[in-house]
């Protein structure tokens, strides 16, 4: 009977973390998603200004147009970014820090997959951090009760999913 009981409460904090990756996910894409829109606003609000100074001064139009190619490059940058996102599975359990999973120490909650600052879930920051960036390096492949150090602090993981 007390096995059972273990298993059932087990299943029912799986299907919780499970809920946490899966809103994270969503924020994560619904913060993507304003980023992404404002870039696309701000390239089109640089090539209308390109096009309404043609026939004026050429150094304006050619400032705007460097404006909306730099815009365009960001916009690129975001829908790649976006991809990467996609391609998380937010049902699958993580057992080491790996693209996907959540990880909590200590001093923080991390979401590893994409770089994107704080995301609040369910009133609990997590911050969301690339697979590429230093932090991830450092704790790539833990697995839960082992410690890992990034600027000369020394960090604990209580768990990963």
């Amino acid at each position: 009977m007390e096995a059972g009981k273990n298993k059932l409460i087990y299943y029912s904090m799986l299907t919780q973390d499970i809920g946490t990756k899966q809103r994270l996910l969503q924020e994560c894409k619904r913060k993507l998603d304003v980023q992404v829109q404002a870039a696309k606003e701000a390239m089109e609000n640089a090539q209308q200004s390109a096009v309404e100074s043609e026939g004026g001064m050429e150094d304006l139009r050619e400032i705007c147009q460097a404006q909306r190619d730099m815009y365009a490059r960001q916009l690129d940058e975001l829908l790649a970014v976006m991809v990467q996102l996609q391609g998380i599975n937010a049902t699958k359990v993580n057992r080491q820090v790996s693209p996907g999973a959540v990880v909590r120490t200590e001093l923080h909650n991390y979401f590893i997959g994409i770089s994107l600052c704080e995301v609040k879930v369910d009133g609990e920051p997590y911050y969301a951090v690339s697979a590429m960036s230093p932090l991830y390096k450092a704790m790539a492949g833990k697995t839960e009760g082992q410690t890992f150090s990034f600027r000369s602090r020394e960090y604990s993981i209580l768990q990963v999913y």
